[in-house]
């Protein structure tokens, strides 16, 4: 999506910013890991088949991604940003006759930032975003069976099994959002800061810090 890609999220331990090409080497060397490649459902990709789903990516209507970033790496303007990448989060949008649902998708890729919470804050800046930026009103998320941790993580944000696939061993959880759980949402998210990305990268690779600590 074009919506997103002058636009930059603070939260407290994460920075989102749009996947970019200078992002595609590192995650290309991610989706090479067997383990990343079952866990999404993801067949391997030459590194020229990787920017071009970059740039599809961009493009797409029915897609927003974002690319996680270590605040505390990010911080550093002596760290290249593809040096701070942990993962990224998508918002697909499934259903051309139902815009308001969204399939949410994340990606911790680096397995010492795992564990730490930070699926669970990404996931509420991503909903965040997804209902003030995009109009989303529904949430749905696939998540392999094996996939115990990630299954546990969206329950405790009180989305709901709807489906459950044993052809393709994943479980469909879903979330509507009424006017009581997105007053709640964006009530608790004072702490996520937009920003435009094209400022403060520039900023950053003036070796002048932008991101508080």
């Amino acid at each position: 999506m074009r919506i997103n890609e002058d636009t930059l999220l603070e939260g407290k331990n994460v920075v989102l910013v749009p996947y970019n090409a200078d992002h595609v080497p590192r995650y290309h060397q991610w989706m090479a890991s067997p383990e990343l490649q079952k866990l999404t459902a993801s067949e391997p990709l030459t590194l020229e088949q990787e920017y071009d789903m970059q740039r599809s990516w961009r493009e797409d209507d029915d897609k927003c991604t974002f690319i996680i970033l270590d605040k505390q790496r990010w911080a550093d303007p002596n760290v290249p940003e593809e040096g701070c990448m942990v993962g990224d989060v998508n918002i697909f949008l499934t259903d051309p006759s139902d815009p308001s649902l969204g399939e949410l998708e994340i990606m911790i890729a680096e397995p010492s930032y795992r564990g730490k919470g930070l699926g669970k804050e990404v996931t509420h800046m991503m909903m965040c975003y997804g209902i003030h930026k995009l109009g989303i009103r529904k949430f749905e998320v696939k998540i392999g069976l094996g996939n115990k941790i990630s299954i546990a993580m969206f329950k405790k944000l009180h989305f709901n099994e709807l489906f459950v696939s044993e052809v393709f061993q994943e479980v469909t959880l879903g979330l509507t959002v009424d006017e009581a759980l997105r007053d709640d949402l964006l009530d608790n998210m004072d702490f996520m800061q937009e920003r435009e990305y094209g400022k403060v990268r520039d900023c950053r690779n003036g070796a002048k810090p932008s991101i508080s600590t």
